[in-house]
């Protein structure tokens, strides 16, 4: 499965009736529509400055991992739903011992996409080829830096000779497996423009999807510059460099196309919040669900989730009023 093809197609079809009744549909055929996002231990091993993680107090809060057989429970309630699983989602998911086990359970359930989000800092060649045998689709790697200097600053504790040492083994095990490599570039007006140089310092066979993000405010990180306006005049030349480069890569760029509305409700993200499920230890899809005692259909019969997709298809934009960016980019194929 192809799942950036099925992001372009969601903002290519405009009309949010023709999304909801599909979700409908799929929900009371008790087919798979979900994005479950799992973070399996709520920990991080690195303190990047644009993360919560530099923030004490919040890290202090932040406690939790899954025993083996609360994610056996979890994996039971929402497996079978999950059109793609994401393991990480804000914590760093090899610091779980069982991570193998974890990706093994999804395919298990036949969970169509799953995608490993991390810092790659404690991958080694070793325990990528486990969880690529394991059946892990795509590594999606969080890089805040392009040179050394840069990497090392913005991702604090991090190695960028470790990090280095991640693309090479995922270049070499691509002769061996079917997987997809995804850079997660977040980027603020000081390590902007050093993209401009990115297929000088990363192999271009080492990774197949490119996504550029702007910086967010998520709590109180360290690095608290969230003003990119400086970037505007550039952003577009530069996007056209990276997207020339990546063609001739044949890699996938993700991106807006510019940064002047990124602040705009994005239309395609009126699903998001019914597509968006997100497991912790502390948490788990909706508020109230005992997910520990009861399934996914119970729960949703209970709170009414069928009737509400069914009566978001007859609301107007205006009436769903999201306020979301979510998949505010375009994905650009080569």
């Amino acid at each position: 499965m192809n799942i950036y093809k099925l992001l372009q197609l969601n903002r290519r079809i405009k009309n949010h009736r023709i999304k909801f009744l599909g979700l409908y549909l799929l929900h009371k055929l008790n087919r798979r529509y979900l994005a479950v996002n799992l973070d399996p231990v709520l920990a991080c091993n690195l303190r990047c400055k644009m993360c919560y993680f530099t923030d004490e107090e919040y890290v202090k809060k932040l406690k939790g991992q899954f025993k083996e057989e609360e994610i056996e429970r979890v994996a039971e309630t929402v497996f079978k739903r999950a059109l793609k699983l994401q393991v990480g989602c804000g914590t760093e998911p090899t610091l779980y011992k069982n991570l193998p086990e974890l990706i093994a359970l999804g395919k298990k359930y036949n969970v169509p996409y799953i995608s490993l989000t991390t810092n790659a800092n404690l991958l080694t060649e070793e325990k990528i080829e486990a969880l690529l045998k394991a059946g892990l689709n795509e590594f999606t790697i969080s890089l805040h830096g392009v040179t050394k200097e840069s990497y090392e600053n913005f991702m604090g504790k991090a190695d960028y000779e470790k990090f280095h040492a991640a693309f090479n083994a995922f270049k070499k095990l691509k002769n061996f497996y079917d997987f997809k490599v995804r850079i997660n570039y977040t980027f603020n007006k000081d390590n902007f423009h050093e993209l401009e140089d990115i297929f000088e310092y990363f192999d271009g066979e080492s990774f197949d999807i490119l996504q550029i993000r702007p910086i967010q405010k998520i709590g109180n990180t360290e690095y608290n510059n969230f003003d990119i306006s400086s970037l505007k005049s550039d952003y577009s030349r530069v996007i056209k460099l990276i997207s020339k480069k990546c063609k001739s890569n044949n890699i996938t760029l993700l991106a807006p196309k510019s940064i002047s509305n990124l602040a705009i409700k994005n239309e395609a993200s009126f699903i998001f919040d019914y597509t968006f499920c997100y497991v912790s230890p502390t948490s788990f899809w909706k508020e109230g669900f005992n997910w520990k005692e009861e399934s996914f259909n119970t729960y949703s019969k209970r709170i009414g989730w069928s009737k509400l997709l069914f009566s978001n298809i007859f609301k107007s934009k205006k009436e769903l009023n999201t306020t979301s960016n979510k998949l505010n980019y375009d994905v650009e194929f080569n």
